[in-house]
């Protein structure tokens, strides 16, 4: 098959997929450029539709008028737990288990802490070295403050390892899809594995709420953390979240005691007592304008079944990867290819990959790199279209064939990679 006779046939695929897919097709509820296909959903998600105005109403009117009143009439103090049970309908939660707040890593030291003091006399807390490293940080930090300690192993390997520490294990915290290659773990036999010897489990979902059918509840999760500037959409520095299954909530005992997860916090009592519900997984005032812009992003998700992204995403990674093998045979790939061991996005292993991802981008292809070698491409399914991915994979064929990485300005170091 000649170049050509492959692309006329991959773009009459593109267009029948994208016709297949009609209906999970919402690209025009969010901003972006006409000239730009945007696969770092992964990093930070676009802009949706109304999200700019529901945070000018926010400073003009909630703030600027109404001023301190809002906390009561624009329900401002409620809007962790409101918030929460929204990203509950996207993450398979029923309301009142999921507090929007601080960021994934204060979220993640909460849950390690919490999980150690709910099973005492089992130290042990498992985990992935090859997890995105502040997990690796906070887990490390979290399991000393607490009196345990940490185990390094590969999620693939952490059932047997259960079997082999009976008692011993505490929390078995885990990423469901690895940051680097996008492989989906087995989220539902590594929870089961860790219940088996009564330790809990605690799920990093920052590579995959919004585009993976999570059921949380329906797979018996105990913890769960995010965040919500990637698939979610919230902007950038918008707060993240963490899920308490509701039987363990009253046993939660979270290191960081605020004001704001208090069981009656405008009594000013000087001693803390925490909420008999979510609130207290909540540790300070709010970061209202984020969480606000969170809150209006996750408008995008309504009347939508996250079985349909779940297709969508997966339609559109699998066309890639069809892609790449008619046009870029020999490129390597570090994604899993088979679809139930993948999330939403392929990583490619390339020795110049930061190179090849800025001369991507100077075509208008907006990726991201990950040491040592990963070209990393992130499929975000809410407004990526299958004309797009076959758009990608021809630029990224030109800059491979025409060995564009090499050009000097794709070799210079921003601050941020």
């Amino acid at each position: 098959m000649t170049g050509v006779t492959a692309t006329t046939d991959l773009a009459g695929r593109a267009r029948d997929l994208d016709a297949d897919f009609a209906d999970t097709d919402l690209r025009g509820r969010f901003r972006l450029p006409a000239d730009t296909v945007y696969l770092d959903g992964n990093s930070l998600g676009a802009l949706p539709i109304g999200v700019a105005e529901a945070v000018a109403d926010v400073v003009q009117r909630q703030w600027g008028q109404d001023l301190i009143a809002s906390w009561n009439t624009a329900d401002w103090w409620g809007a962790p737990g409101r918030v929460g049970d929204r990203i509950g309908q996207i993450v398979g939660a029923s309301p009142g288990q999921i507090a929007c707040g601080d960021s994934t890593t204060l979220n993640l030291y909460k849950a390690v802490v919490g999980a150690l003091r709910m099973r005492p006399g089992s130290p042990v807390v498992l985990t992935d070295p090859d997890s995105f490293p502040t997990d690796c940080y906070i887990t490390e930090a979290a399991a000393r403050d607490a009196g345990g300690r940490v185990e390094y192993v590969r999620p693939a390997d952490a059932p047997a390892r259960l079997r082999e520490l009976p008692g011993q294990v505490a929390l078995a915290a885990y990423s469901s899809v690895d940051y680097r290659t996008g492989e989906l773990w087995d989220l539902p036999a590594i929870t089961r594995a860790a219940h088996e010897m009564g330790a809990l489990v605690c799920w990093d979902l920052c590579h995959s709420a919004g585009v993976l059918d999570l059921a949380l509840d329906a797979h018996e999760v105990d913890l769960a953390v995010g965040c919500g500037y990637k698939y979610l959409n919230g902007g950038p520095g918008a707060p993240a979240f963490l899920y308490v299954a509701q039987r363990h909530i009253d046993d939660f005992d979270q290191p960081l005691t605020g004001w704001n997860g208090h069981a009656t916090p405008f009594a000013m009592s000087q001693t803390y007592k925490p909420a008999r519900s979510i609130t207290r997984a909540r540790v300070g005032t709010p970061p209202l304008l984020g969480m606000l812009a969170l809150e209006a992003a996750l408008g995008v998700y309504d009347a939508l079944a996250m079985s349909a992204v779940r297709a969508r995403s997966l339609s559109l990674t699998g066309f890639f990867l069809d892609c790449l093998g008619a046009l870029c045979p020999s490129v390597e790939v570090a994604t899993p290819r088979e679809p139930g061991r993948r999330g939403s996005q392929v990583s490619l292993r390339h020795p110049q990959a930061y190179a090849v991802v800025q001369a991507l981008i100077a075509r208008g292809v907006i990726g991201d790199f990950r040491e040592p070698d990963i070209v990393r491409l992130g499929f975000a399914p809410l407004y990526l279209t299958h004309a797009e991915v076959l758009r990608a994979a021809l630029h990224l064929q030109a800059v491979l064939e025409g060995a564009e990485f090499e050009r000097p300005e794709f070799a210079a170091r921003n601050a941020v990679t």
